[in-house]
């Protein structure tokens, strides 16, 4: 298994959709049992030989700092409120040359999901979980095989396969492919949009393949009701290494509306 030389974790964003709970700090300093988002995506990459990380900070970016210390090295995105995360990635380029993994930092997994994807034969592929239903919040990926044909959250529902993840790699070749096409599309002044929409962009010149973590322990959290449901169900999956019989999919977006009154 090649290990990429280089994790990138982007956390410039505050996470407003979780009112409150956001409203003195980053969302992916939220805890999630004794961790911070943060510092359980920093443990799953040194557990498996990840030594340099670079994380993109830009809203409490100094909380952000206090908190990851000395395990990362630190890029700031002074527009973080008036871009996305298309635009973070852009900002670290320069530790992109070798290939790198590609964390959203706020979600929370197994690290049997980056075991999974790291041994993966394709060189360039992100993690997705199949499914049959799909709502508005989720990043919808469409798949012919393993290799991907488009992702965004306005594809259509009937047309999509899986759900992506947050966590990526690419090899030095696509780390190249994929920047070339990421400097066309802010150009054409995509800064407000996420990492996916250059995925789906490149996705049709470049080969970029799916690996499948179905029965892994996931979240992604956009809503209280996700911190709640990664505190009550999924950490607990996850220290218990128990994926079960069943896939564990993030509860739907559409129900889960910001509501006051959870612990940070």
């Amino acid at each position: 298994m090649l290990l990429p030389p280089q994790a990138i974790i982007l956390a410039a964003g505050r996470g407003r959709r979780l009112g409150a709970l956001t409203r003195t700090r980053p969302k992916c300093l939220l805890r999630v049992g004794a961790r911070t988002l943060l510092e359980h995506q920093l443990a799953a990459l040194a557990q498996h030989g990840i030594a340099r990380v670079a994380v993109v900070i830009g809203y409490g970016a100094d909380q952000v700092r206090q908190v990851g210390g000395s395990q990362a090295e630190y890029i700031v995105n002074p527009r973080s409120t008036l871009t996305n995360s298309l635009y973070s990635l852009w900002l670290a380029r320069h530790l992109t040359d070798q290939g790198f993994l590609l964390l959203n930092a706020d979600v929370l997994f197994h690290p049997e999901l980056l075991t999974r994807l790291l041994a993966s034969p394709y060189p360039d592929a992100l993690t997705v979980e199949r499914g049959q239903e799909f709502d508005d919040e989720q990043m919808k990926v469409q798949l012919d095989g393993e290799r991907v044909v488009a992702l965004s959250k306005q594809l259509d529902a009937g047309r999509a396969h899986a759900e992506n993840v947050g966590v990526v790699k690419f090899s030095a070749v696509g780390a190249r492919t994929l920047l070339a096409k990421m400097k066309e599309l802010l150009a054409a002044g995509a800064e407000r949009e996420f990492c996916p929409f250059a995925f789906s962009a490149l996705a049709p010149h470049y080969p970029l393949h799916a690996v499948i973590i179905n029965g892994i322990p996931w979240i992604e959290i956009d809503f209280v009701a996700d911190l709640r449901r990664a505190r009550q169900e999924v950490l607990p999956s996850i220290l218990a290494r128990d994926f079960g019989s069943a896939p564990l999919r993030p509860a739907s977006k559409l129900a889960n509306r910001p509501t006051p009154g959870m612990e940070p």
